[in-house]
């Protein structure tokens, strides 16, 4: 929770933003029983197993584990911290934002710091737009003419113009920013000549950086004519810019998806690519800003489409070392696919040659990733020599054995067979001998009943599972559970004597128990509250079953409290040397071995 927010301001927030709603806006919903359903928007998935519980203002999908309240779903799903999930929210259900109480100077400064710094990169971002409109930029407009770029893009991105070093820093103090916010900014540095005040991207033609919110957050910068400097140059990572979390032309996009939805995106390098694509009607498009994928820039991606294009130059031994990023997409459940550019082209040069017609074959030509690998691998070697055919067959069936099912494995041993000349029997005997590691299921449903716990695994994982089920049975409201006092069970794992605290704690002052207040307590991806969740959908806790279950986990609760109890005397009975003492551990010792007997 973040600080300075009044717990009733919040609880009021989620009040008035009902998830399903909130939820029903991003996603499609349908309704079965007393729960909401649809596919993840956070992972990639055929059958829907993404649910909202309306009752308990939560969603939790079964297949990658995700959950959360109204707050944690914006703030993934729209990539922003808690505090800009609060202002969607409170503009959604028109609520005024509450003055902020920080509990520390510290964390007022910092908004401070954070507020300037994009008030200063939003004066910057308009400066350089009146200077490339203010007819002292003749070689910016000439650059813009020679790669084609049609005046409504230059409009649409907000492209602008540096001309000089000083006049940049210059016009900020004029405006009156402080030395030092402006050189937080990234926009400014400091002359290691003399010391002063300079552009950071001083003579450039500007590419403004912009969020998903509309912020300016960075500059890119090409320079216009040949230079031993680096051809684009962008802001320093600053308190609003990192580089491997931002992906440009983002900001467009969430508009296009809102507007008419999306499919898919495509992903190229670098500024010119996107508004040359977004120029041709390729609008979709957004730039890695000539980085390799990153994991964040991947889930970045995951938010507004389940499947990426990847088109990069038509270099090929470039795109080999993308490999590892387009991998960062697969693990994200992003269906990816690559672009084949013919050769030492890049997307801007295919439009130019071959128009928006031409670029589309390359889209429809597009391979899916292993195939990717395979052509890769397959560039690597001379399948003319022995040495080196038998080199290229063994890393061959290692991407091969990534492959998702049977039928496409077989169609890709076929395609090896026929480049390599070794029959089908002996490539598929070859990628058998190494079992494939077993590929993950997905579940819409909660786990079934286990039967009673003291019956089933070991005895950490039966108590484990013991404990699960009795605080899911009272958070979700069961039947059997509703009068059950939960402070005479003991819980040993701090996951599990938090919620304990938390239901005793509303029980203690008479107010009903909320699901969704588990978020405010934890972390939306603690392992064990998700395995808790994943019991409130399904069969696991209803009708008799569920009540013979709880009764069953009580029951080895209990049994197990009292073994501990059992043990702990038994240890100190044997140290003791006082007969009186001794006598009364061994009194004890005897009653809760009676007790025992009964579980049995």
């Amino acid at each position: 929770m973040a600080k300075g927010l009044d717990p009733e301001y919040l609880q009021q927030l989620k009040n008035k933003n009902d998830l399903v709603e909130v939820v029903g806006a991003y996603v499609p919903l349908e309704r079965k029983g007393g729960n909401w359903w649809g596919r993840c928007p956070f992972h990639h998935e055929k059958t829907p197993s993404f649910t909202v519980n309306a009752e308990g203002q939560f969603y939790h999908c079964f297949g990658c584990g995700v959950s959360g309240d109204v707050i944690t779903f914006i703030r993934e799903i729209e990539s922003v911290d808690f505090m800009d999930a609060v202002k969607i929210l409170a503009d959604r259900a028109k609520m005024p934002l509450p003055e902020m109480n920080f509990d520390t100077e510290k964390t007022a400064e910092q908004k401070r710091r954070r507020d300037a710094v994009l008030q200063i990169l939003r004066a910057a971002a308009h400066f350089y737009l009146d200077n490339l409109n203010s007819g002292r930029a003749d070689a910016h407009v000439q650059y813009i003419l020679d790669r084609k770029i049609a005046a409504p893009v230059v409009r649409k991105f907000g492209l602008g113009a540096s001309l000089d070093f000083r006049s940049l820093p210059q016009f900020l103090l004029d405006k009156g920013f402080r030395r030092d916010d402006i050189l937080e900014s990234g926009a400014v540095t400091v002359s290691e000549k003399n010391g002063r005040l300079v552009d950071a991207q001083a003579g450039r033609l500007i590419f403004p950086v912009i969020n998903a919110f509309g912020d300016v957050i960075a500059f890119g910068g090409r320079v216009l004519g040949k230079t031993d400097f680096a051809k684009y140059k962008n802001t320093r990572e600053t308190i609003v810019f990192n580089k491997s979390k931002t992906l440009y032309n983002i900001n467009l996009v969430k508009k296009l998806k809102k507007a008419s939805g999306l499919k898919d995106l495509i992903v190229v390098e670098g500024y010119m690519d996107t508004l040359s694509l977004f120029q041709a009607g390729f609008r979709n498009v957004v730039a890695s800003m000539g980085t390799a994928l990153t994991k964040d820039q991947a889930r970045l991606a995951k938010r507004y489409a389940d499947s990426v294009y990847i088109s990069y130059d038509g270099d090929f031994a470039g795109q080999k070392g993308a490999i590892r990023g387009l991998e960062i997409l697969r693990d994200e459940q992003i269906n990816v696919r690559v672009v084949p550019l013919p050769e030492g082209l890049d997307p801007d040069d295919v439009i130019k040659r071959q128009g928006s017609e031409g670029y589309q074959k390359c889209l429809d030509a597009a391979m899916p990733l292993i195939d990717f690998k395979l052509e890769v691998a397959r560039r690597k070697y001379d399948l003319t020599k022995t040495e080196e055919r038998r080199s290229y067959i063994a890393e061959a069936l290692k991407i091969i054995r990534e492959a998702d099912s049977e039928s496409l494995k077989e169609e890709l041993l076929k395609q090896l067979r026929d480049r390599t000349g070794v029959t089908y029997e002996s490539l598929r005997r070859d990628l058998d001998s190494e079992s494939a590691p077993a590929p993950r299921t997905e579940t819409a449903a909660g786990p079934a009943l286990q039967g009673d716990p003291a019956m089933q695994g070991d005895g950490a994982d039966r108590l484990t599972r013991a404990c699960r089920f009795v605080l899911a049975a009272v958070l979700f409201g069961a039947r059997y559970a509703k009068n059950f006092d939960i402070s005479g069970v003991r819980f040993t794992d701090p996951v599990h004597n938090t919620i304990a605290e938390y239901i005793k704690e509303r029980q203690k002052r008479g107010e009903p128990v909320r699901a969704s207040a588990l978020f405010d307590l934890f972390d939306e991806n603690t392992p064990e509250l998700n395995e808790i969740l994943d019991l409130s959908v399904g069969d696991a806790m209803q009708g008799e079953n569920g009540a013979r279950y709880f009764e069953a986990c009580i029951r080895s609760l209990e049994c197990a409290q009292l073994t501990e109890e059992l043990d702990r005397l038994s240890a100190l009975c044997d140290a003791e040397t006082d007969l009186a003492k001794k006598k009364e551990m061994t009194r004890r010792i005897l009653q809760l071995t009676i007790q025992l007997k009964q579980f049995n």
